[in-house]
């Protein structure tokens, strides 16, 4: 089989807990870019915290926002702001219940409280930059959303209009799910990017290893999830490959003979 692209998930696949990565990781991008293949990065993260890393591993496309938003070279293909009733809906549950939400923008993080011990913590562990307070003028441009501190028996009262919640998969965030519309996710990104690119996707590959990559890791022709991801994950992919701290990435992509 011929392979033409290729999507990487970021926190678990390629950076480790420590927000490094592996050396082998780095080492597979350039091998594959070098045989002409399409490189993007695919996450929950909004897209104004990707710049540093996007540079460091010289790859110039992305699905940011768990696939609300997907740029190839400079040029902005998809951009699928959530609903504005959904989110009013969600602060309203939020402030009954005592949880916090984090709401993206294409330029800035939003926030619920900018000192709760959850949202410091947050933060911190995947080092986003900026805090701002939740404000109704917003509520129009928002791209994407994680809530915290929530009980897992309290999940269902935010799974309205068409959403699913994914949870977490990083240490220390427990309680914490990414927001997924069922028609904006990861996997609907991909499709876009392999229609503007006219591949099919059995020439696609993809690494993952939370439950936010679930429908990008099915659409795919050779979806991996990492050694360490969510347990509920490996049903959904088709090859299981080492953990982020062991090049998972690179792994796989031995195992299709695409580097050494």
């Amino acid at each position: 089989m011929t392979y033409k692209i290729l999507f990487l998930d970021i926190d678990g696949t390629i950076l480790k807990p420590d927000h490094t990565y592996h050396p082998k990781t780095k080492e597979a991008i350039k091998q594959i870019q070098s045989q002409g293949m399409e490189v993007f990065l695919a996450t929950g993260r909004p897209a104004h915290e990707l710049s540093e890393l996007a540079e460091e591993l010289q790859v110039e496309s992305y699905i940011g926002y768990n696939g609300a938003y997907a740029v190839y070279q400079d040029e902005t293909i998809l951009d699928e702001p959530m609903k504005k009733e959904t989110l009013i809906k969600y602060l309203e549950i939020a402030k009954e219940s005592g949880h916090e939400i984090i709401l993206y923008t294409s330029e800035r993080n939003y926030v619920t409280s900018t000192d709760s011990p959850y949202m410091i913590r947050f933060m911190e562990l995947f080092q986003l930059t900026e805090k701002n307070l939740i404000t109704e003028d917003i509520l129009d441009d928002v791209l994407g959303a994680t809530l915290l501190n929530v009980p897992p028996e309290e999940t269902s009262r935010y799974e309205i209009d068409d959403i699913r919640l994914a949870q977490v998969n990083v240490n220390g965030a427990e309680n914490c799910y990414d927001v997924i519309r069922k028609a904006v996710n990861k996997g609907e990104a991909v499709r876009t990017v392999l229609n503007r690119l006219n591949i099919p996707k059995e020439q696609a590959i993809a690494f993952g290893d939370g439950m936010n990559d679930k429908e990008m890791l099915e659409l795919v022709g050779e979806g991996f999830a990492m050694g360490n991801a969510h347990p509920d994950l490996f049903q959904y992919a088709n090859h299981k490959t080492t953990t982020v701290s062991e090049a998972g990435v690179f792994s796989g992509l031995e195992k299709l003979g695409l580097v050494k």
